[in-house]
C-alpha cells in the first residue's frame, strides 16, 4: 500500500485561504486516485473532493465545490487540496485517501486503502 502523509493545515480566520498537501511514498508503482476527506468532532468522516490517477477527472461534494480545488503533480506523489473563503464550519482534521485506479472516482470512504494521520484545520469566526 502507499503510504500518505499530509500537512499545511493549521489556524486560520473565517475568509482566508489554505492549501493541504499530501504527499505519497512506497507501495506498487501503478495509478493511484486520490480523494480528500475531513472529519468534525462528534460528525461522521465527510467526502470532499477526489482526482483520478490520470489527472483527467475530478468530482467534488457539495459542500467543496466552488470553494475548494484538489490537484496532483504529474509524477503522482503529491497531491493537494486548495480551501478558499473558509468557514468556521470548515474545522476538522482532513485526510488524504488513496485507492488503486486510472480513471475511477469513489466517494465512499471504504474504497479507498491507504490513509494519512489527518491534518488539523482550525478556521475562527
Amino acid at each position: 500500500q502507499v503510504q500518505l502523509v499530509e500537512s499545511g493545515g493549521g489556524l486560520v480566520q473565517a475568509g482566508d485561504s489554505l492549501r493541504l498537501s499530501c504527499f505519497a511514498s512506497g507501495g506498487p508503482d501503478r495509478p493511484h486516485s486520490v480523494a480528500w476527506f475531513r472529519q468534525a468532532p462528534g460528525k461522521e468522516r465527510e467526502f470532499l473532493a477526489a482526482i483520478s490517477g490520470s489527472g483527467t477527472k475530478t468530482y467534488y461534494s457539495d459542500s467543496a465545490k466552488g470553494r475548494f480545488t484538489i490537484a496532483r503533480d504529474a509524477a503522482g506523489k503529491m497531491a493537494y487540496l486548495q480551501m478558499n473563503s473558509l468557514k468556521p464550519e470548515d474545522t476538522a482534521v482532513y485526510y488524504c485517501a488513496a485507492r488503486p485506479g486510472h480513471l475511477s472516482i469513489m466517494t465512499g470512504a471504504t474504497a479507498y486503502s491507504s490513509w494519512g494521520q489527518g491534518t488539523q484545520v482550525i478556521v475562527s469566526s
